[in-house]
């Protein structure tokens, strides 16, 4: 999960995954949509390779890029329980706090 966050913190490499999110991109478009250089955005699509986010396609002579949704979906569920867990603590605290 450390990794996950760790690629997700740079805001470069979350509008390229938030750009992935409307449809599958070579490193060449997403540098049309985005103030990075192709160089930049292949460096980053690395990253986010490199820790499952997104996946290569070939596509006729073309490489483009998609978002792997399984591991989004699990990042959002650690996420989820992390705050159900805080949503508890946090409802101990004020029952505690009322009854002061």
């Amino acid at each position: 999960m450390v990794a996950v966050f760790a690629a997700l913190g740079d805001e470069t490499r979350w509008s390229i995954l938030a750009a992935l999110g409307e449809g599958d991109a070579s490193a060449s478009a997403l540098a049309g949509k985005l103030p990075v250089t192709r160089q930049a955005i292949a460096r980053h699509l690395v990253v986010l390779q490199g820790v499952g986010l997104v996946e290569p396609v070939k596509v006729g002579r073309e490489v483009q890029f998609r978002v792997v949704g399984s591991e989004l979906r699990s990042t959002a569920k650690h996420l989820d329980a992390v705050g159900v867990a805080w949503d508890r603590r946090l409802a101990a605290i004020k029952e505690i706090a009322e009854g002061l």
